[in-house]
């Protein structure tokens, strides 16, 4: 069995979420001790949540943050301002412990599982997942990022790494990254996908000046018009405009769909990788949780393409996977409302519905009063 036909597989694997056990939550979310709908997306998002892993009491007492790391060739046309030697340093960061990724994920008791996937250095460290498919893409303003084969090849690592985590029981995924010029790679694929003008979709990635905005806004443009990527070939995209690192991600997004699992999307290069893996497989829609809206221009709008409605927007652009592991103590907040808020019954608490009828004896003596009468 060929790569192609192993994505094919994992992708057959992918069904919809359980709309009789979502149901379920539903009806119990609507007895709990508030007005309909009070809690706003809160409700919504917890019965997302037991319809997509079969429960009626979600609960993820084990979830990992997947940072996948790839360097990228377009560097060279002056699209960053930080230089590509910064991809490798952070790895070691993350590694360290000292990212902003891994202080958010400490306090959200996340794991922070980091895989060089196509870091353009030699990388040594026990705690590192080394899936390497190649050193860095090619210079996409020039030719193709990588070969097909390469692409699927790092969407079936990504892959890999949930189902090894699932087998150590971890319920739900985050997706993050790193890799200098990931910001270039992910507006090129939505430009290629959606038809979204350049200018519309590039933002300023690590901070880049205005001049840096109209040159990536050029060099996308000029990507596009060299590789000519089928846009309704998700994976002729990836392969001639995309990443390392997005390939992985589409593997992560469509093995925690396979899986049963929740993907917590984190900001403009994990929702361009979620937007391959929708083209790809459009159940895995169903198994996304959008976490915020990125700062970067085109991040919005291509949350509104996938129809999904972030839970935050804190003008945050870093990346890593830290939207997505803020996002996690609202997860823990949804499920904790169905899992331990009292219902109109439990309670004894009138829904609205029905008049309550006194029966005790301080029913008795508010009725005494009224009459005139005085209690015995």
């Amino acid at each position: 069995m060929n790569n192609e036909q192993v994505l094919e597989q994992l992708m057959g694997r992918i069904v919809g979420p359980q709309e009789k056990v979502a149901a379920e939550a539903s009806a119990h979310v609507d007895a709990l001790t508030k007005p309909p709908g009070s809690l706003g997306k809160l409700e919504q998002l917890v019965i997302r949540l037991a319809g997509i892993t079969g429960k009626t009491r979600p609960c993820f007492d084990r979830r990992a943050v997947i940072v996948m790391a790839a360097d990228h060739g377009v560097v060279e046309e002056g699209i960053s301002a930080f230089p590509a030697e910064v991809t490798p340093q952070m790895v070691l960061n993350f590694l360290a412990g000292g990212a902003a990724v891994n202080v958010l994920a400490r306090h959200a008791g996340a794991d922070v599982i980091c895989v060089d996937i196509g870091v353009n250095a030699d990388l040594d460290h026990p705690d590192l997942v080394s899936r390497k498919v190649r050193k860095g893409t090619a210079n996409m303003a020039k030719g193709a990022a990588m070969t097909r084969d390469e692409a699927i090849q790092a969407i079936l690592a990504g892959a890999e790494v949930v189902s090894n985590e699932v087998a150590k029981g971890t319920q739900l995924f985050v997706t993050g990254e790193m890799g200098i010029g990931n910001t270039t790679a992910s507006a090129a694929v939505m430009c290629a996908i959606t038809g979204t003008a350049p200018a519309s979709a590039v933002g300023r990635g690590t901070g880049v000046d205005d001049a840096g905005l109209q040159r990536k806004a050029a060099v996308v443009s000029q990507a596009l018009s060299v590789n000519a990527p089928d846009a309704d070939d998700a994976l002729d995209v990836l392969c001639k405009v995309g990443g390392l690192e997005i390939a992985g991600l589409t593997g992560v997004i469509l093995a925690a769909a396979a899986n049963g699992c929740p993907v917590v999307v984190d900001g403009f290069i994990s929702t361009a990788a979620a937007l391959i893996a929708r083209q790809l497989a459009p159940v895995s829609t169903e198994y996304m949780i959008a976490s915020h809206t990125s700062h970067e221009s085109g991040h919005a709008a291509l949350l509104r393409e996938l129809g999904l409605k972030p839970m935050l927007d804190l003008d945050m652009r870093l990346g890593e996977g830290t939207g997505g592991v803020l996002s996690l103590h609202l997860i823990d907040a949804s499920c904790r409302i169905l899992s331990e808020m009292a219902t109109f019954a439990s309670a004894g608490v009138s829904d609205g519905t029905t008049e309550t009828q006194p029966n005790d004896a301080s029913s008795a003596s508010a009725d005494s009063s009224v009459s005139g009468e005085e209690s015995p």
